[in-house]
């Protein structure tokens, strides 16, 4: 972790407290962004538990594991369905895949495009939301200011460090939208170390 970043988020006295007492960020290792979007098509709403054995379930219904988007289309929703997967998630994956082909999906076309650029064009695809992407801009393209705000987890953790009321909605998205403002342009390593607090607890 950058020493730049660690200072900066530790001017918040609140995140300070966690930086120095939880485990260390582990590293980010890439697997492409097609299968990173299919990978959080299935993690959504799941436990990571549950979510990894239906992924390791769904990959290996593929040679050398790599469900090409060709290959997945030919996998009937019927088929999808026995790893684990919800019908609609079966659905949501082949939208995915049918959106791959038509747009002769490259990830260098991802690379030079900003944050909201990408959420604008992967959530034309019919079941893929604004956090899924937002996973992919974390994980896979490894942006450093990305905020999701609608993740659970996020969400959680921010309550109870911060001592926030939860009974108005909008009020709650308006302070938790101001204490990320102090983040930035690092909120992604901080919405990592509140995943990680969470984990730890």
């Amino acid at each position: 972790m950058n020493e730049a970043v660690l200072a900066h988020l530790s001017k918040d006295h609140v995140l300070q407290k966690i930086l120095s007492t939880v485990l260390p960020l582990p590293a980010l290792t890439p697997t492409g962004l097609y299968l990173a979007l299919l990978r959080a098509i299935v993690y959504q709403q799941l436990s990571i538990k549950a979510a990894s054995t239906i992924w390791h379930r769904f990959v290996g219904l593929f040679p050398d594991q790599n469900p090409t988007p060709e290959q997945l289309l030919n996998q009937s929703v019927e088929t999808l369905r026995t790893v684990g997967l919800s019908q609609q998630k079966a659905g949501y994956m082949h939208n995915i895949a049918r959106y791959a082909i038509e747009t002769n999906w490259e990830d260098e076309d991802f690379y030079q495009q900003t944050d909201l650029e990408i959420i604008e064009k992967l959530t034309t695809i019919k079941g893929v939301g604004k956090w899924t992407v937002e996973m992919l801009l974390i994980f896979d393209l490894q942006r450093p200011d990305v905020f999701p705000i609608g993740d659970l987890g996020i969400r959680q953790s921010m309550i109870a460090l911060y001592n926030l009321e939860t009974t108005a909605p909008k009020l709650l998205n308006q302070r938790l939208t101001e204490i990320a403002i102090n983040w930035q342009p690092y909120r992604t390593f901080a919405c990592r170390y509140l995943w990680q607090w969470k984990n730890e607890q």
